[in-house]
C-alpha cells in the first residue's frame, strides 16, 4: 500500500513539474520584473536602511504579490486572451493550466506574499501590497478594463505602488519622496500601454475591450499620449529639484524625458499607416523607467537617503571614511529583532 501511494504521488508530481514553466508564465515575469525593480529601489533608498537577508525576503514577497496579481488577471481574462493574437498562447487559452488551478495558485500566492511581507517588514507595507493586488485584480481587471477607455489611467494606480511599498517596508512611513516615484509611474503608464494598443486596436475591438484607440480613434489617443508625456517629464525632474536625487539622476531624467516627448510628438504627427512610431515609443518607454530608477539607485550608491543629507552633499572623503558604530547591523523597522542599529 505504501509503495502504491509513493508511486501515485510521483505520477501526480511529474505532470506538475512539467507544467512549472506554465505556472511561471502566469505570473507575467516581464511585467513583474519592472515592479520588483522599482520596489527594490524604493526599499534601498528609503531612510532607515534594511537588513540584507530580511530585505531580500521583502523584495521576494513583493515579487510574489506582483506575480499573484498577474495570475489572477490571466484567470479572469482567459476569454479575452483567447481572442487576441498577442495573448492566445498564454497557458490558460492553450489548455496547459485550468482556470481553477490558476485561481487557486493566484490566491495562495497572494495570501503568502502579503503574510510574508507583514512578518518580514511591517503591517503598513503588507497592507499596501494587499491593496495593490486587490486594485489590479478587482478594480482594474474585473471592473475597469471591460467598461471604460480610462481603464489604463485609473488602473495605473496598482502598477505605480511598488516603490511606495518598498519605501514603507524599509522606513515604515510614506512621505513625499515615494509619492513622487508613484506619480512618475502613474503618468508613464498611459503613454506606455496606449502606444502598444495603437497597433493592436483591431484585436482589442474583436475582444470587446474599450481601449482608447478603439473608442476614440488614433488622433485622440496620440494627443492623450503627448499630454501625459508632457506631464511626466516635469514630475520626473522633481527628485533632483527637491534634493532627493543628484546629478546622475537629474541628467538621466532630462535626457530621457526629452527623448520621450520627442517620440510622443512624432507619434502624434505620424500618419495612421505608420506603425513604427507607436512601436518606437512603446519600446523606449520600457527602458525609460528602468534607466531612471537605476540612475536614482546609482545616485544614492546603495545607501539610504537622509533628508538632512542629499546624495549630492556627500563628499568623496565622507564616502571613504569608516567610522566605528555601536550597532553595525541595520534592519528594516518592523523586522523580527528590529531596532538594532536603527537610525
Amino acid at each position: 500500500m505504501q509503495l502504491a501511494a509513493v508511486l501515485l504521488s510521483r505520477l501526480r508530481l511529474r505532470p506538475l513539474l512539467g507544467r512549472l514553466p506554465d505556472f511561471l508564465a502566469l505570473t507575467k515575469p516581464r511585467v513583474m520584473s519592472l515592479a520588483v525593480f522599482t520596489a527594490f529601489v524604493g526599499l534601498t533608498v528609503a531612510p532607515g536602511g534594511f537588513d540584507p537577508l530580511l530585505g531580500s525576503i521583502a523584495v521576494l514577497a513583493i515579487a510574489a504579490g506582483a506575480g499573484a496579481a498577474g495570475v489572477l488577471n490571466m484567470w479572469y481574462e482567459a476569454d479575452i486572451d483567447a481572442l487576441m493574437a498577442r495573448t492566445a498562447k498564454r497557458p490558460i487559452p492553450r489548455g496547459r493550466v485550468s482556470r481553477a488551478e490558476a485561481l487557486v495558485f493566484g490566491l495562495v500566492l497572494a495570501g503568502g506574499a502579503v503574510a510574508a511581507l507583514g512578518l518580514a517588514a511591517n503591517v503598513k507595507a503588507a497592507a499596501l501590497l494587499a491593496f495593490a493586488i486587490f486594485f489590479y485584480v478587482v478594480v482594474y481587471t474585473v471592473w475597469l478594463k471591460r467598461h471604460t477607455p480610462q481603464n489604463i489611467v485609473i488602473g495605473g494606480v496598482a502598477g505605480a505602488l511598488p516603490p511606495v511599498i518598498g519605501w514603507a517596508a524599509a522606513s515604515g512611513e510614506i512621505g513625499l519622496e515615494p509619492l513622487i516615484l508613484f506619480f512618475m509611474i502613474f503618468l508613464w503608464t498611459p503613454p506606455h500601454f496606449w502606444a502598444l494598443s495603437l497597433n493592436r486596436s483591431d484585436e482589442y475591438a474583436r475582444a470587446g475591450v474599450p481601449m482608447l484607440p478603439v473608442v476614440a480613434g488614433r488622433a485622440a489617443t496620440t494627443r492623450q499620449i503627448l499630454l501625459y508625456s508632457a506631464l511626466l517629464v516635469p514630475i520626473s525632474l522633481l527628485p533632483s529639484a527637491l534634493g532627493f536625487a543628484g546629478t546622475i539622476y537629474g541628467a538621466a531624467a532630462a535626457i530621457c524625458g526629452s527623448v520621450f516627448i520627442l517620440l510622443a510628438y512624432r507619434l502624434h504627427r505620424s500618419s495612421e499607416a505608420d506603425r513604427r512610431a507607436a512601436r518606437r515609443l512603446f519600446v523606449f518607454s520600457i527602458s525609460y523607467l528602468f534607466v531612471l530608477f537605476a540612475a536614482l539607485l546609482a545616485d544614492h550608491g546603495g545607501n539610504p537617503w537622509s533628508p538632512t543629507r542629499p546624495p549630492s552633499a556627500r563628499s568623496a572623503a565622507e564616502a571613504m571614511r569608516v567610522e566605528p558604530q555601536e550597532h553595525p547591523v541595520r534592519t528594516v523597522p518592523g523586522f523580527v529583532g528590529a531596532a538594532v542599529g536603527e537610525v
